[in-house]
């Protein structure tokens, strides 16, 4: 796993982005049984979940914050933030941490997948009838070999 996680990092560091065409670049990971994905563009690198300090009086989903190279992060957990059971600590938990404007916050995830790319004809709205107007961070639903990726409005999932 050690070795499959600096692939991702590797990848998400020199990889270039949404390219012309239709296509869309995206880091990929898990919460539970589904996968997620975010735009590469908004993600600035990847590290291991460990090492946040909790905030008294923070929101429920944030986890606290992190020292990340002299800046102070805040850290969201998405479990948290998507109304879902906390997990223990492991070492597959990552910390992804993504640049929205001006502010960088982090998303501690259980485990990052990879980075893909696929060509936006593939990504459906979400059905209406399948969420509540609370579940606005859904962007759509990518289908890629099989699989349903959530990808994610990080501008509405990360509200503070």
């Amino acid at each position: 796993m050690e070795q499959a996680q600096q692939e991702v990092d590797r990848d998400v560091s020199v990889s270039s982005g949404t390219e012309g065409g239709g296509k869309l670049q995206l880091v990929t990971f898990r919460l539970g049984r589904e996968e997620y994905g975010v735009d590469i563009n908004s993600v600035q690198e990847i590290i291991r979940g460990g090492g946040i300090t909790e905030v008294p009086g923070a929101p429920p989903h944030v986890s606290g914050v992190i020292n990340l190279r002299g800046k102070i992060i805040p850290v969201v957990n998405l479990r948290r933030r998507f109304g879902r059971p906390d997990v223990e600590e492991n070492e597959e938990q990552r910390i992804v941490v993504v640049e929205l404007g001006e502010k960088r916050l982090g998303m501690l995830v259980d485990s990052v997948r990879q980075v893909i790319q696929f060509s936006a004809s593939l990504v459906e709205e979400m059905p209406e009838d399948a969420t509540t107007p609370e579940a606005s961070y859904i962007g759509g639903m990518g289908k890629l070999d099989g699989r349903l990726i959530i990808i994610l409005n990080l501008n509405r999932a990360l509200l503070l």
